[in-house]
């Protein structure tokens, strides 16, 4: 039995406990001198292992007045579907109703997993009682959810192009299943069926999996051009081409739409919004403004979903930089100094986010102010220092956030408190998000083996 369990507090009106404030004050002091320049001999340097100060250290710490504020979060509601990547095409899933205790129902093998030269990293999509997935070399699976058999199976690996696989990803809508691929290519399928109905070359692999909203598919590719398509036909309706990067990370977002506008997140650490039906630039900022000590860390790249809610929208980069925008006018709301590679999860008056840092935080959705700030491991061998963990994550379901790791755990963590609630023992690290869809929680492991629990 799984023990992602919520907390056992009424879910209208539960009161996060007062925590304690931890402050983390490290001072560095010190002086070099050159020879020739100061005619001092140069002391022996000390004993020990150098480990950067600026790189490990916690960036976010709670507001202390918000140390007794209650955090009240909405009922959790059903979801019968989660049929794009981020969920609906806005990425705003709010609070999922799950089992209070989940159970592993059944678990099977989509294909080929991630390995050296291939990576999954698109999480699979449920509806009307499939759940659809993709694996490293391009091959699209359908599955029923109430016992994972396999209902069919495509290749979309063009016979031409055999060699190499760059991971785009899937959505549904409207019992269509919308491919982006590495192939430079954004294909339509009959989800009952798997039949081809259309495919459409675009001018470079895509990066992420497509965004699918009245009536068009929105495609973005690796080199920073976002294609809106007809989703009837595969037409190119108008594209938007934003300044390209030499380098960037794997793995990639899904543009977010809502109130007919797309939000477009670049590798460039741009953030573009556009008129949906007809691509017309509505505003543009960057975050890249926060320098890091660190090369990796200079990668402006948001990789994590953008959040279109209630008129805002809510974005995170890599460069260590977290905003709020009116979706209109594209003005910063606030601002925070803090990087992460995952979407934020809007809910209610909240955001939850894991940082770059390995820390889950829970952020006033109004002003940024930070209510907790948890702590998750951070390495396999913490004594060494080795084998870092990669988070993915979180989701909100049922009173519980949960995250999953790369060293093959998830967790569940209290989004009152911080506190952990519970962790569970997967089949292989995770890479993706996990999704949920009809009380049941699917977790896609690296080895390839998509897990349902409910």
């Amino acid at each position: 039995m799984i023990k992602l369990r919520h907390n056992p507090l009424s879910r209208s009106a539960r009161p996060a406990p007062p925590f304690a404030v931890l402050a983390l004050a490290v001072i560095l002091s010190g002086c070099s001198y050159y020879d020739d320049y100061m005619n001092r001999d140069k002391e022996p340097p000390l004993p020990g292992d150098r480990i950067s100060v600026l790189l490990h250290q916690r960036s976010l710490s709670p507001d202390p007045k918000l140390a007794n504020v209650q955090i009240l979060l909405p009922a959790p509601e059903p979801n019968a579907d989660w049929p794009q990547a981020g969920g609906f095409p806005n990425h705003a899933m709010q609070h999922m109703q799950a089992s209070d205790f989940l159970q592993k129902a059944w678990s099977v093998d989509i294909g080929d997993g991630s390995d050296d030269e291939e990576r999954l990293v698109a999480s699979p999509v449920i509806a009307d009682g499939r759940v659809f997935a993709i694996d490293s070399l391009s091959v699209v699976s359908a599955y029923d959810t109430a016992n994972g058999n396999r209902l069919w199976k495509i290749d979309l690996t063009p016979e031409e192009d055999d060699e190499g696989h760059i991971a785009g990803g899937i959505a549904y809508d409207g019992g269509r299943l919308y491919i982006s691929t590495g192939f430079a290519e954004a294909i339509a399928l009959d989800a009952k069926t798997g039949a081809e109905i259309w495919r459409q070359r675009i001018s470079s692999p895509a990066r992420a999996a497509p965004t699918i909203r009245g009536g068009r598919v929105f495609v973005l590719t690796v080199d920073n051009k976002i294609f809106a398509l007809n989703a009837k036909n595969g037409e190119t309706l108008w594209s938007h081409t934003g300044a390209p990067v030499s380098a960037s990370l794997l793995g990639s977002a899904s543009p977010a739409v809502g109130g007919g506008v797309i939000v477009v997140p670049y590798t460039n650490g741009d953030l573009v919004a556009l008129k949906a039906d007809n691509g017309r630039l509505m505003w543009q900022d960057s975050l890249s403004a926060i320098k890091r000590t660190d090369v990796l860390s200079n990668l402006a790249h948001i990789r994590g979903r953008p959040v279109i809610d209630r008129g805002r929208v809510f974005a995170i980069s890599h460069a260590g930089l977290m905003a709020a925008y009116d979706l209109r006018k594209g003005r910063r709301v606030w601002t925070k100094e803090v990087g992460g590679l995952e979407s934020p999860w809007v809910v209610g008056d909240y955001i939850f986010l894991l940082t770059s840092d390995a820390e889950m935080a829970a952020l006033s959705r109004d002003t940024g102010r930070i209510h907790w700030v948890r702590s998750l491991p951070r390495y396999e061998d913490p004594e060494d220092q080795e084998d870092p963990i990669i988070w993915t994550g979180p989701i909100l379901v049922s009173d519980r956030l949960i995250a999953a790791g790369s060293h093959g755990k998830a967790i569940a963590v209290s989004p009152y408190t911080g506190r952990i609630l519970g962790s569970v023992e997967l089949p292989d690290g995770i890479s993706v998000p996990p999704v949920v869809a009809g009380g049941s929680v699917y977790f896609l492991a690296d080895d390839a083996e998509l897990v349902a629990y409910r």
